[in-house]
C-alpha cells in the first residue's frame, strides 16, 4: 500500500522577491535572475525556482523560492524586498 504525502509533511516554500522600478527595470531584474542562479549553484540550494516578472513599464520584479529551513540565512545574505509563501 503506498503512502499518501500530506500537505503538512512538505516544506513550506518562500519567494523572496527584489523590486527594480525605473525605465531599465525590465533588464535590471532579469540580470539580477541570473546571480540568484549563480547563488543557488554555489549555495547547492534546491528548489531551484528563480524567475523575472515585468510589471509594468516602470516596475520589474526578479525573485528566488527557498525553503523555510533555508529562508532566513538566505534572506540576510541577499537582503530581497519582500517575501511571500509561494
Amino acid at each position: 500500500m503506498s503512502r499518501q504525502t500530506s500537505d503538512s509533511e512538505l516544506p513550506r516554500e518562500i519567494k523572496l522577491i527584489w523590486d527594480f522600478r525605473g525605465p531599465a527595470s525590465a533588464k535590471t531584474a532579469e540580470h539580477h535572475e541570473i546571480h540568484l542562479k549563480e547563488y543557488i549553484l554555489a549555495e547547492n540550494l534546491s528548489p531551484n525556482i528563480t524567475g523575472f516578472e515585468v510589471l509594468g513599464e516602470m516596475h520589474a520584479i526578479a525573485f528566488m523560492v527557498v525553503t523555510d529551513a533555508t529562508m532566513i540565512p538566505v534572506r540576510d545574505v541577499l537582503k530581497p524586498h519582500r517575501g511571500e509563501v509561494f
